[in-house]
C-alpha cells in the first residue's frame, strides 16, 4: 500500500507542474503518445498504449512543456499594452499610464509606466521601451556569466521566437526572448546562464549541465519551474485580444 501511496504522490508532483489540468486516457488501440490541448474545456487531453504507466504519460507530456505553453498562451485572451493594464515589469506589477501631457518617451517609477504623446501609438512605445531594456538587461547578464566561464559572445541580441526563451549559434550569437523582461530577474538570468553555457557545449549532456549550474549557482531548479509556471502568461502579454 506504500508503494501505491509513494506513486500517487509522485504522479500528483508531476500533475501539479502543467499549466492545466491533464487528462491521460491509456487505450489498447493506441500505439504511441498523442497530446492535444482541448481549448473550450482548458484541458490537456493524452492518450497513450494501454499498457504504459501513468507516471511514464505524465513525464512524456512534461517534455514537451514548450508546446504546451505556446497552445495555452494562444487559446487565452492577449493582454496588450493599454492605458490602466497592469502587467510584470522584472516580476513586479506595473500600472501601464498614458497622459498626453507627459514626454513620449515612456518612464519607469514607483510601479507606473507612462508615457504621452498621441494615444494610438501608446502601445509602440511601451513595447519599444521593454525590448530596449531587456536589451540592456541581457547584455549585462550574459556579459557576466561570459566572465564566469572565461569566454565572449559574438553578440547579445533579443527577438521573439514563439518556441524557445533562448538560443546559441556555432557563431557564439546568443539570441533571447525580450519578454523575459517582464519575469523576476533570477528567471531572466537562468536563461542567460543556460545560453552562455552552450558557448561551451552546444548540447544538453552532462558536461553542459554542470557548466549552468556553476554558472548559475544557488536556485536553479527554483529558476527552471517558475520559468515554466510564468511562462504562459509572459507569452501572452503585448498580444491583442
Amino acid at each position: 500500500m506504500s508503494g501505491m501511496w509513494s506513486t500517487a504522490r509522485s504522479d500528483a508532483a508531476l500533475e501539479a507542474r502543467f499549466p492545466v489540468p491533464i487528462d491521460v486516457r491509456p487505450m489498447r488501440s493506441a500505439r504511441r503518445f498523442r497530446l492535444r490541448f482541448d481549448a473550450a474545456a482548458g484541458v490537456l487531453k493524452l492518450t497513450c498504449p494501454q499498457r504504459t504507466s501513468r507516471t511514464a504519460a505524465l513525464a512524456w507530456a512534461l517534455d514537451q512543456r514548450d508546446w504546451i505553453d505556446r497552445q495555452v498562451a494562444q487559446a487565452l485572451p492577449g493582454e496588450p499594452f493599454v492605458p490602466g493594464a497592469t502587467i510584470p515589469i522584472e516580476g513586479i506589477d506595473t500600472l501601464l499610464l498614458w497622459d498626453a501631457d507627459l514626454p513620449r518617451t515612456p518612464a519607469l517609477a514607483d510601479g507606473v509606466l507612462s508615457c504621452g504623446g498621441p494615444g494610438a501609438g501608446f502601445a509602440a512605445r511601451i513595447d519599444r521601451f521593454l525590448k530596449a531594456r531587456a536589451l540592456d538587461r541581457m547584455r549585462a547578464d550574459v556579459a557576466d556569466y561570459c566572465a564566469k566561464a572565461g569566454i565572449d559572445a559574438a553578440t547579445v541580441s533579443v527577438g521573439d521566437a514563439g518556441s524557445r526563451w533562448g538560443s546559441c549559434s556555432s557563431e557564439r550569437r546568443i539570441r533571447l526572448s525580450w519578454r523575459l523582461i517582464l519575469a523576476p530577474p533570477h528567471v531572466r538570468r537562468f536563461v542567460a546562464a543556460h545560453e552562455v553555457a552552450h558557448l561551451v557545449h552546444l548540447n544538453h549532456g552532462p558536461d553542459f549541465k554542470a557548466l549552468e549550474a556553476r554558472l548559475f549557482g544557488p536556485g536553479l531548479a527554483e529558476a527552471k519551474a517558475d520559468l515554466r509556471k510564468l511562462g504562459p502568461r509572459i507569452r501572452r502579454i503585448g498580444r491583442r485580444l
